[in-house]
């Protein structure tokens, strides 16, 4: 069976200046198949080409995962509130198609994410802490990308694709059966980056699975303005695969996921999966969404939480009790205030640092411009000294 999108909508309609949007292919008459295996409601439902049994512990597991990751996003945003961070990109409304594609990969696939892929660092054993280390300003990513094969964050749009392709296509020429997975965003899709990887994936046939979390909002531009058609429809110009699912549902994320990525490793060539999900808080903690989408928006949205979507599963089917959900709890609030204290606690890095490793032999500018900011910081030191002492009163 195959299961349409109910996202779209009619044309878009104002609302105290703000725009509610409508999918672009629903305003030309065609709606975009939806994989989907797990409805807002809970309700399982099948499909022709996709397909997932898991056990029990399984679907516990991936409910343990989105809380867990909702939680620590929660917490970034907070102490971004409070001063302790410079800056954070929340998943909030994005948990099943991280924790679904993530869970997908094996431990020699290798991950190239964006910023805001907490969720996959989650399932890629990436200590939550190693992730505000950047955010905080103590570090340019802090953690080895090649214990984990989770690549360092990356902030420059779309770039993340090329690494990708250019490291999948390292992968084939070294004979090995692991697979590539890069992600990025519906706005990044409009960068050329993204479209010169997809040519040099297909050209060279790389184990490469683009991996398009489509949020609808490339921070204020809407998905419209970024393309006319589906994105998961451009990968057929590029002469391969692409496939839309339904990104709130973690199952039919796991499921496409996990074909691609086979899809990939068996010499196929590379695909491209969009992940229809919806970002339900602001694009970073400087942006305002309220200035440019409507409320009822989002609220339509709450009503496919997918988290509350695999609970209600759960709960119909009987797998999970009070207990387990208590004990999510507990360890949601534990976590909470590790990722507080740790933060807290982070020692900041030798400000003189910045000057090391620059040039191997050193470089006469590079010493000068030492020089000149260790006097500048050594006068903050007198200032201090002087008004300890009480001179110049």
């Amino acid at each position: 069976m195959s299961v349409k999108s109910t996202a779209a909508g009619g044309p878009p309609a104002k609302s105290r200046g703000r725009t509610t949007r409508a999918a672009g292919a629903k305003r030309r008459g065609t709606e975009p198949e939806l994989v989907q295996l797990l409805t807002p409601e809970g309700e399982r439902v099948e499909h022709g080409e996709y397909s997932i049994d898991l056990t029990p512990d399984e679907l516990r597991g991936l409910y343990r995962d989105m809380v867990l990751t909702r939680r620590f996003d929660a917490e970034a945003i907070t102490l971004q509130r409070q001063g302790e961070l410079g800056l954070w990109a929340s998943l909030l409304g994005q948990e099943a198609a991280q924790i679904g594609s993530g869970r997908a990969t094996r431990p020699d696939d290798y991950v190239f994410p964006t910023y805001r892929e907490h969720g996959v660092a989650w399932t890629r054993d990436v200590d939550p802490l190693n992730l505000l280390g950047m955010f905080r300003g103590v570090n340019h990513g802090g953690w080895d990308p090649n214990e984990n094969n989770f690549h360092l964050y990356t902030i420059v749009i779309g770039s993340q694709t090329l690494h990708a392709t250019g490291y999948a296509m390292g992968v084939a020429k070294d004979g090995a059966d692991s697979a590539v997975i890069a992600y990025f965003g519906d706005g990044a899709s409009s960068q050329g980056d993204v479209a010169e990887a997809f040519t040099f994936a297909a050209v060279y046939n790389a184990p490469v699975v683009f991996f398009c979390q489509n949020n609808q909002w490339a921070i204020s531009e809407p998905t419209e303005k970024q393309s006319r058609v589906p994105i998961y429809q451009r990968a057929a110009g590029f002469g391969f695969p692409g496939v839309r699912v339904d990104g709130n549902d973690v199952l039919a994320v796991l499921a496409v996921t996990r074909a691609a990525l086979e899809h990939a490793r068996s010499g196929q060539g590379p695909m491209l999966v969009e992940a229809f999900t919806y970002r339900m808080g602001a694009h970073t903690t400087t942006d305002d969404p309220t200035r440019y989408r409507a409320d009822e928006e989002r609220e339509q949205w709450e009503g496919k939480d997918p988290i509350a979507r695999l609970k209600a599963y759960l709960d119909k089917q009987g797998l999970a009790d009070e207990a387990f959900y208590a004990a999510i709890d507990q360890e949601s609030d534990a976590l909470a205030k590790r990722v507080r204290d740790g933060v807290r606690t982070m020692e900041s890095p030798d400000t003189m640092a910045i000057f090391e490793n620059v040039y191997a032999d050193g470089h006469a500018l590079v010493d000068e411009e030492r020089a000149q900011f260790a006097e500048y910081l050594a006068s903050f030191e007198d200032t201090a000294t002087a008004g300890a002492s009480g001179e110049g009163h």
